[in-house]
């Protein structure tokens, strides 16, 4: 009764109420097939200090992150996060904030926000940024959809290159609303191969660099392909340390810049939550989906910030929006602000300058192991390697010597012929120690 307080007499009183004779008839529009016929196979009572041993001695069979040399990139990467920021972010004045609709009480929630969009927009050469997405899957639909209505077209093409993740993610939102995609195979990566994609009905091409595979791309002239013909760039990003060293894409064209910033500030967390970055130009401002927020001055003066543009939000014009995201990850935010600011401009270059120089050492490294061929010559701090036989086996086979040595392709990309390839991640955590783990774990097995 401490945690289940309904009596039978409650039920029976609530079914009353509804109309229907037992609890059964709620469930009678699902089909028959979905309904469990029987209880799940789990332990029908526990005490809390059971459950806790039970899932203690689940937990203990993960290898974590930190506990061994870890090589795992593809979307999410082990970053050094400083002390200092959780422990600002835990503050109760940021850590029980919430949305900052009222101004006049929320002018510090709003102050880091604008901060964030500043930060972001230099770090991507846009003019304008958003105060965040949920992530940078979801800011790649957003940015989408945004084309559409930007350009009134309807048809969005999606490079190889692109994140699998964030295919399946654009490719889920435009079929619900009716819009067209082609995504090209993993091997169409090239910006001429994407510029003959492009058509009357385009609205936009979507491509990421460094590419899932590392391949850094140069968008100049793709993007002034894509704007001749009268669709939009979207320039997509997983690795926001790569900013620090790598030309911005607003530098080279892009209207739209969307990208996962969780390498800044934010552990990986088991997938999330994340926070996605949203930058375009000042004159589609009115198009972009989240919040925005403005810098003004009081009744006095005096500097304030407001949530500004808000028509975009579903609450205010509904169906008319142009937006269906109202929130924000917002402690993430405040976790990569903070960290941003700490690193500063030089910290940043210095961070992304170690990071390339320890992938760099360790694709040597690996390409002294027989049999292994490293196949980028120019990457940001992931690389892409073809090993003898079954790359998923070669992964298994290493986290059992205690190396967790990449993600195999064949997990992201199934059915591609791409079962050889290992995506290789080294950041700033990785010591000379951790790198020879690998190529001598690798060279055991090959």
């Amino acid at each position: 009764m401490r945690y289940l307080p309904l009596s039978d007499a409650d039920r029976g009183e609530m079914l009353a109420r509804i109309g229907v004779g037992d609890v059964d008839a709620l469930f009678a529009g699902v089909p028959a097939g979905k309904l469990l016929d029987a209880l799940p196979d789990l332990p029908r009572a526990k005490s809390e200090l059971e459950v806790e041993r039970i899932m203690a001695s689940l937990a203990a069979r993960n290898v974590s992150a930190g506990s061994v040399p870890f090589f795992v990139g593809a979307g999410a990467y082990k970053h050094h996060v400083p002390a200092s920021v959780d422990h600002l972010i835990q503050r109760s004045e940021f850590l029980t904030s919430y949305t900052p609709y009222q101004p006049e009480i929320a002018q510090g929630t709003l102050q880091y926000l604008f901060e964030f969009q500043t930060q972001v927009a230099l770090l991507t050469g846009m003019e304008v940024a958003n105060a965040s997405m949920y992530d940078g899957s979801t800011g790649t639909a957003e940015a989408v959809l945004m084309a559409h209505r930007v350009t009134r077209r309807r048809k969005a093409v999606l490079s190889g290159g692109l994140h699998p993740h964030y295919r399946d993610v654009v490719e889920t939102v435009s079929r619900m609303a009716g819009d067209e995609v082609v995504a090209l195979p993993p091997d169409v990566t090239a910006a001429e191969d994407l510029a003959a994609a492009i058509d009357e009905d385009t609205s936009c091409v979507v491509v990421q660099t460094p590419d899932v595979f590392g391949n850094l791309r140069d968008l100049t002239a793709l993007a002034a392909a894509a704007q001749r013909a009268g669709a939009l760039l979207i320039a997509v990003f997983t690795e926001a340390v790569s900013l620090g060293l790598l030309r911005p894409p607003g530098a080279m064209g892009a209207d739209i810049v969307v990208g996962e910033g969780q390498s800044i500030g934010n552990a990986l967390n088991f997938g999330g939550p994340y926070v996605g970055l949203f930058a375009t130009r000042q004159k589609f401002v009115r198009q972009m989906p989240g919040r925005l927020c403005g810098e003004t001055v009081d009744a006095e003066g005096r500097r304030g910030f407001v949530l500004t543009l808000s028509t975009r939000e579903q609450h205010i014009r509904r169906d008319k929006a142009t937006s269906n995201i109202c929130t924000n990850s917002g402690l993430c935010v405040l976790a990569f602000t903070i960290h941003m600011t700490l690193l500063g401009e030089k910290g940043l270059r210095a961070l992304a300058r170690v990071n390339h120089a320890n992938a760099v050492k360790l694709a040597d490294a690996l390409a002294g192991v027989k049999g292994v061929d490293v196949l980028q010559q120019a990457f940001f701090n992931e690389f892409t390697i073809r090993v003898p036989g079954d790359a998923a086996a070669v992964i298994e086979a290493l986290a059992a010597r205690g190396v967790l040595g990449g993600v195999p392709a064949s997990r992201l990309m199934p059915g591609a012929g791409l079962d050889d390839l290992i995506l290789v991640a080294s950041t700033e955590v990785n010591t000379d120690d951790d790198r020879a783990a690998y190529a001598a774990a690798l060279k055991e097995l090959l």
